[in-house]
């Protein structure tokens, strides 16, 4: 199983291969499942900004798209150059929301800092399904 950097290592991986002419801010992801596979993502930039995708939903729909569940991730990293630590937009809460256990750890890291947290915490007094019932 990936360690912490390894799996932030792994993000950055993923941030090679992101598409942003229009934001110049490019996103990586990766998604470590429980069985140790690695699902990388990136933000994918579309001139119809709405239909573009971020990197963490990206990553997290790669590994739904293999046959992944909530049950079978272990961690979440999502990485920028940028000079801050970025946060998930709300989109991507939402989705994380849905799509990961609430205490999933999910790392957040530039080139030098970052930051461990989870849904529940990103989260809170969200919208679930539960709510639909």
């Amino acid at each position: 199983m990936l360690t912490k950097e390894e799996l932030i290592q792994e993000a950055f991986k993923g941030l090679r291969f992101a598409y942003a002419p229009y934001s110049g801010y490019p996103v990586g992801a990766a998604v470590l499942a429980k069985d140790g596979r690695v699902f990388l993502g990136c933000n994918i930039e579309n001139a119809s900004y709405p239909a573009g995708n971020c990197g963490e939903r990206t990553a997290l729909y790669h590994a739904y798209a293999h046959g992944l569940r909530k049950d079978d991730i272990a961690a979440l990293a999502i990485v920028t150059n940028g000079n801050t630590v970025a946060g998930p937009c709300g989109i991507c809460r939402q989705v994380m929301l849905e799509l990961m256990n609430a205490d999933t750890p999910i790392y957040l890291a530039n080139r030098s800092d970052q930051i461990e947290t989870c849904i529940k915490e990103l989260m809170p007094l969200s919208f679930t399904a539960e709510d639909l019932k």
